[in-house]
């Protein structure tokens, strides 16, 4: 008996869905096992009493209402807020002005685009013991420079006052990676518009306020959201430079930091679980956050031609 055309069809769509199924099922038992699992029992820990030595004892909200009245909790969220309002914003308008100059035809301009985007793949361990070095008051030699312009040069990481800012000049030095998203987005942008720009008599400053950067913001948007969570999680760096204490006087206590040692250093798991909860919860607030707002200032080729 001859099978029919359409039970061929839905037999082989079976067979592709089958071999669909197991080319994904080693990296989705991978997510479950690696990334759910923790994360369920993380959520499971931070409703619990848990040294690691231990087993977990349950206690509620207990460290949730332990958090809020913690003073630390509250100076490490302090010193993660105004380093994301002040790097944040900075890198990416740095980022931007680079590519912008990078976007242009001139002759060698790919060995530019080659020397500013190797810094971003440096390692961060490797990034911290540079710039420590660079900013060391006695040996460094940032503050010579400054002397011969006749400033006196601050303590930088050994000075409470000066730490965060030198933590946030340092991570100007990784904006190659946006650079470079940056470029693909103004290489993307329509010529016909600049075209038309330059026929109703639109100067090159109008060019780049009507055009580029409207149809750059969803590039803008994009490095916006996951420069949001980078900062939120900013660790590697702060901890070899402060050698894990936040010092100094606390200056440089990112949350991420203070997190690390209530796991590791005091061996307090169900806190840290619960710190780490409280975190993702504020970072999922101001990407959803940033999502809505998009709305608003993201443009896309359609919608600008249509104005």
């Amino acid at each position: 008996m001859v099978s029919s055309p359409g039970k061929r069809l839905i037999s082989l769509a079976r067979r592709e869905a089958l071999w669909a199924y197991a080319f994904i099922a080693p990296w989705t038992i991978g997510f479950i096992i690696f990334t759910i699992g923790p994360m369920l029992a993380s959520l499971f820990f931070s409703f619990t009493d848990y040294n690691i030595v231990d087993s977990p004892h349950w206690i509620g909200i207990t460290n949730y209402v332990n958090l809020f009245n913690d003073d630390l909790f509250w100076h490490s969220l302090k010193i993660t807020f105004t380093f994301a309002v002040i790097a944040l914003p900075l890198g990416l308008v740095f980022s931007y002005l680079i590519a912008v100059l990078l976007n242009s035809k001139i002759a060698g301009i790919n060995i530019w685009r080659t020397i500013y985007f190797l810094p971003s793949v440096i390692a961060g361990v490797a990034v911290a013991l540079l710039w420590a070095r660079i900013f060391d008051p006695k040996f460094g030699i940032l503050n010579p420079i400054l002397a011969n312009f006749g400033i006196k040069g601050p303590g930088w990481f050994s000075d409470p006052d000066w730490a965060l800012s030198a933590l946030v000049i340092m991570s100007l030095w990784g904006v190659g990676g946006n650079v470079i998203i940056y470029l693909a987005g103004l290489q993307g942008v329509p010529t016909d518009l600049y075209d038309a720009a330059k026929v109703d008599g639109a100067t090159a400053l109008q060019r780049f306020w009507y055009v580029t950067l409207p149809m750059t913001t969803p590039v803008i948007f994009y490095n916006l959201v996951l420069g949001l969570i980078g900062t939120f999680q900013y660790f590697t760096e702060v901890y070899v430079i402060s050698g894990g204490t936040g010092g100094p006087a606390r200056a440089t206590l990112f949350y991420n930091l203070y997190l690390y040692q209530n796991a590791f250093r005091y061996f307090h798991m169900g806190y840290a679980s619960t710190m780490a909860w409280v975190l993702f919860i504020i970072v999922l607030c101001l990407t959803l956050l940033i999502f809505r707002s998009s709305e608003i200032w993201v443009y896309y080729e359609g919608q600008l031609k249509s104005k």
